[in-house]
């Protein structure tokens, strides 16, 4: 039974070889391809080459990552080298555009009659910013002027003085010497007709009216004495009143001129140009003296870099600077190290490190440095505070 179930088995195994055409080419199939051969001959070297390198990545892990980092350590230590020994340069991001912005007030009280500028604009030197309603000044000025009108009316008049007693003096003098004559002729005749009535030949009457006379022109001469005296005096008094006179008028004169100026101080003027900010001035506002109605930023402005201490080995003024706005990137400016500040900021703040107090810990100070810019783009707006980063080349070029 056994012998006739193989033979079967057999038999079913030859009749599928006979029926599936694959199975007619048996040493066709077994033959390989030489090309096919030769490609998984290839490729199979690939992948034993990668599947070597892999091995030797995973094999020494901490070796690989030691080098790695050993690399990039000693790029690091390369990069500072070169920072220290080899950069001819300079730089720091503690710097911003500076100037001496300060406060538009007015002189005069009043009412702002106009407002001739707005927010953010450029004024030339001698630009009216706003004007103070000038009637009341104008007033005042009117007012001066007819003081000292006044006051050299008053001039006149004491040098008028001067001429009437001037002249009284030379009346009183010319009395005087008449007076003097007749004093003398009045002596001489009394002294004759004393003589007469001494020898007799002379009456006693005739006498006493010679003396009397005598006596009368005594008095006259006296008097003109007295009279030139008066009129010297009353010349005086009318130079002193000329005097007063003329101190009036130059006190009306002062008066007038501060009048005058206080009339000009209506107008508010720009003294050098620049731009208008925080305009807080508007028309109709009664304003007193003193008062800042905006800030004016001049347009000398400059660049402020706060450098470490440790920077300024090296930096000296006239150096060459290259500065990057923050705001406006694409402008790259130059310029030139200007000054160098004799001293940290700290030292010259409101309030003062003061070392020697406490437990003191060494800290870099940062000195600022003033870096002129040759020119400013006037495409744009740069204003104080506004941020920016400077080079500087602190080795000079060969």
């Amino acid at each position: 039974m056994a012998q006739v179930q193989r033979s079967l088995s057999d038999h079913q195994h030859v009749s599928d070889d006979q029926n599936n055409p694959q199975n007619e080419a048996p040493a066709a199939r077994q033959a390989p391809d030489p090309d096919q051969k030769a490609n998984q001959t290839e490729g199979g070297s690939a992948e034993a080459k990668t599947e070597g390198k892999r091995s030797v990545i995973r094999r020494h892990p901490l070796w690989t990552l030691g080098v790695i980092l050993l690399v990039i350590l000693l790029a690091v230590i390369g990069y500072f080298v070169w920072l220290t020994y080899y950069y001819p340069y300079e730089t720091t991001d503690d710097a911003f555009v500076d100037a001496r912005s300060f406060s538009v007030a007015t002189k005069v009280s009043g009412y702002l009659d106009t407002i001739d500028v707005t927010d953010n604009q450029h004024v030339a030197a001698g630009a009216v910013i706003a004007q103070i309603a000038p009637r009341d000044y104008q007033i005042a000025v009117d007012q001066a002027d007819a003081q000292v009108q006044s006051a050299n009316a008053s001039v006149a008049n004491a040098r008028a003085q001067i001429d009437v007693q001037s002249a009284a003096i030379d009346q009183a003098k010319a009395e005087q010497a008449s007076s003097l004559a007749a004093l003398d002729y009045a002596r001489d005749q009394s002294t004759r007709q004393q003589q007469l009535l001494t020898g007799g030949a002379g009456s006693q009457e005739a006498a006493q009216q010679a003396q009397s006379t005598l006596r009368q022109a005594q008095a006259s001469y006296t008097q003109s004495q007295a009279s030139v005296t008066s009129a010297m005096q009353n010349k005086a008094a009318a130079q002193a009143q000329l005097n007063s006179a003329e101190a009036s008028v130059k006190q009306a004169e002062a008066e007038r001129e501060s009048a005058e100026q206080n009339l000009t101080y209506t107008k508010i003027i720009a003294a050098q140009p620049g731009r208008i900010v925080k305009l807080s001035g508007s028309k109709g506002q009664y304003v007193e003296a003193g008062q800042a109605i905006a800030t004016f930023v001049p347009d000398d402005i400059w660049v402020t870099a706060n450098f470490k201490e440790t920077q300024l080995t090296d930096m000296r003024p006239g150096q060459p600077v290259e500065v990057t706005l923050d705001a406006y990137p694409d402008h790259i400016l130059h310029g030139k190290v200007a000054s160098v500040q004799p001293g940290s900021g700290t030292a010259f703040s409101l309030l003062p490190a003061e070392n020697a107090t406490g437990n003191y810990v060494k800290v870099t100070q940062r000195v600022p440095v003033k870096i002129i810019v040759d020119q400013w783009p006037q495409d744009v707006s740069i204003g104080p505070g506004m941020s920016v980063v400077p080079t500087v080349t602190v080795h000079p070029e060969h």
